[in-house]
């Protein structure tokens, strides 16, 4: 429920293209690649499709009571809380039939994926330079030019506990493959897994480096640092503890790759790593930076939210909204996002539009 966040900030991003060029602006005709992680792998498809921000924000507002609405009979802890075949039908509205290849999608277009039973983490582009593209005269194994795309996001958003693991079939009449949320990989925040499929020369693309020649894009659907007492901890059971462990190590790895980009890039947003690290913008690295790259995103903290949205909220609606499964705070959520866009997303940011070759990463928090 937590895309409503990133969809605001896209919308102000449309809104400050459309007013730098004059004319309504699609996403997916000003960046070359756009991309996604869980909820972001539904905006990125909806995106790169060329539906607009506002048209996907409505889907989410039509999908929620659809999808996260509990079954009658369900096995706590064996179970899915929720049916995943109500949300590959709700996608199935958005993406069809296509597939990875089809003409229809109208820029590059990358999602992160987790496969359990082979423990690897996988980034599918609709890239025909890539490796895997088309299947080999020895059928060994099916292109990823084949893969349904409702699949494909699906798997994206297969949140351990939330929904079942989607099976995607990888060898004609071997065992499909078993797939849960990209944010179980290094790349819940995809914008550095993105870079890397641009830049690096094994994946067949190789688009030249240099802010004067790239923008990366980094939009996050709010973020937040978990705090429980030791005591707390003490008395809660193993399981509980081990699950609280593994998401917090999907934060570890946000911070690393928004420290890595921040790094790496040049801007001129200002966006704190960490107490200890602070802003990087004005730190560069020994080789000159990579990229344009901006970062914008909603901190769903009481001391963030007053300062960065003058927003007061209580700490009992502060833990609703940080939920990914409560439709009833989308409409909070997406008002406190769009008073922090407003402030983040400046329009002077974009005067360089059309000089560079940008990519969209868009990716949840856990």
């Amino acid at each position: 429920m937590r895309g409503v966040v990133a969809l605001a900030f896209l919308e102000r991003i449309e809104s400050a293209l459309a007013s730098r060029s004059g004319r309504p602006v699609r996403l997916c005709d000003h960046f070359d690649l756009i991309g996604g992680t869980s909820t972001g792998a539904i905006i990125a498809a909806g995106l790169a499709l060329g539906y607009r921000a506002a048209e996907i924000r409505d889907f989410y507002f039509q999908l929620a009571p659809r999808v996260f609405k509990p079954p009658l009979l369900r096995l706590s802890g064996w179970q899915a809380k929720f049916d995943a075949q109500e949300l590959a039908r709700q996608l199935g509205t958005i993406v069809a039939d296509r597939r990875l290849d089809s003409t229809d999608l109208l820029c590059g277009l990358g999602i992160m994926l987790k496969r359990i039973d082979t423990g690897s983490a996988w980034i599918l582009l609709n890239n025909p330079h890539s490796k895997f593209w088309d299947t080999p005269s020895d059928r060994s194994f099916i292109g990823n030019r084949h893969y349904l795309l409702v699949n494909v996001v699906r798997a994206s958003t297969a949140a351990p506990m939330y929904f079942d693991p989607q099976e995607i079939e990888i060898v004609e009449h071997e065992p499909p493959g078993l797939f849960v949320d990209g944010g179980l990989t290094p790349h819940n925040n995809p914008s550095l897994a993105l870079f890397l499929a641009a830049v690096l020369p094994n994946y067949g693309i190789a688009w030249p480096v240099g802010p004067e020649n790239l923008t990366i894009v980094s939009v996050g659907a709010g973020t937040f640092r978990y705090h429980r007492s030791s005591q707390g901890w003490r008395r809660s059971a193993s399981a509980a503890i081990a699950l609280r462990a593994m998401i917090q190590q999907i934060n570890d790895s946000q911070q690393l790759i928004l420290t890595l980009m921040s790094w790496l890039g040049e801007t001129t947003t200002s966006w704190p790593i960490d107490a200890d690290i602070g802003d990087l913008g004005a730190v560069a690295p020994p080789l000159g930076a990579l990229f344009r790259f901006f970062r914008y995103d909603l901190k769903l903290e009481t001391g963030w939210l007053r300062k960065s949205a003058a927003a007061d909220i209580s700490e009992q609606t502060l833990r609703r909204l940080r939920r990914f499964d409560d439709p009833e705070t989308m409409p909070l959520l997406e008002d406190l996002a769009k008073r922090a866009a407003e402030v983040q997303v400046r329009e002077t940011d974009w005067g360089l539009a059309g000089q560079a070759t940008p990519i969209a990463p868009v990716g949840p928090a856990a």
